[in-house]
């Protein structure tokens, strides 16, 4: 199976780091990007860590930090065949029960909204069409968003509106591509999942929930030539590993 270079967001901890592990054990180069530079550099013990991942510390909440990290991500491996854009904030980022006990429309302001849609929204779009010369150049390309649950869509602000909007890019962006040969699909765990972005006032109990493990064989799949024409789709890690 070729080698393929993947800018993969939000990798330093949690889901990110599971999907991560999984494109390096599979012989992939990983551009690891992350705010939290301390988590990249626990990578360092991870097989194939020191020959294929190179990590880039970005805010990826301004435009400014997604183009820098692509242009680093290219300096360094030369050229991108795929972006996985899974970094994200969650609900405990405004108050620790918002899991629970979900903000209202008159507790949310601006500044909420921005927050979330930059990260969920912005950030992809910038990141995709910053790398996505180099798949059209290779003829071959792999986008991989990561949103939610349709229940959470529908019933949680911001987190879910902006979910649903990249939801709703990655179909465009799929009927746009698929003349070519790069794919654009979602991967979801299906359902709330054991990492630090749910705080412990979410009232989840953490042995019920998903463990972020599920999320690494469906992403290996998606960057492997089985996954040739494979577009437009959803895929529910929780479903998929069955």
């Amino acid at each position: 199976m070729p080698s393929r270079v993947i800018v993969l967001t939000g990798a330093a901890g949690g889901i990110g780091r599971v999907m991560a592990e999984a494109l390096l054990a599979d012989g992939h180069s990983v551009a690891a990007v992350d705010r939290d530079a301390a988590g990249l550099a626990r990578f360092a013990d991870v097989p194939g860590a020191r020959e294929r991942l190179y990590a880039i510390a970005a805010d990826l909440t301004g435009e400014a930090g997604c183009l820098a990290a692509i242009a680093a991500a290219r300096q360094h491996f030369g050229a991108i065949d795929a972006v996985v854009n899974n970094a994200g904030i969650g609900m405990s980022s405004l108050r620790p029960d918002a899991e629970a006990r979900h903000p209202t429309i008159e507790e949310l302001g601006a500044g909420d909204y921005d927050r979330f849609l930059a990260i969920f929204v912005r950030a992809p779009a910038t990141l995709t069409r910053a790398a996505l010369p180099d798949m059209k150049a290779r003829g071959w390309g792999r986008i991989v968003n990561n949103t939610t649950s349709y229940l959470t869509m529908l019933r949680v602000m911001p987190y879910g509106a902006a979910k649903a909007a990249l939801e709703s890019m990655s179909a465009v962006w799929a009927k746009e591509l698929e003349a070519t040969r790069i794919t654009v699909n979602v991967l979801v765990p299906g359902g709330p999942t054991d990492t630090p972005m749910i705080s412990d006032a979410a009232g989840w109990p953490r042995e019920k929930m998903l463990r972020p493990q599920i999320m690494g064989r469906p992403i290996a799949w998606l960057m492997s030539e089985a996954a040739d024409g494979f577009t437009g789709r959803r895929i529910t890690a929780a479903v998929s590993i069955r």
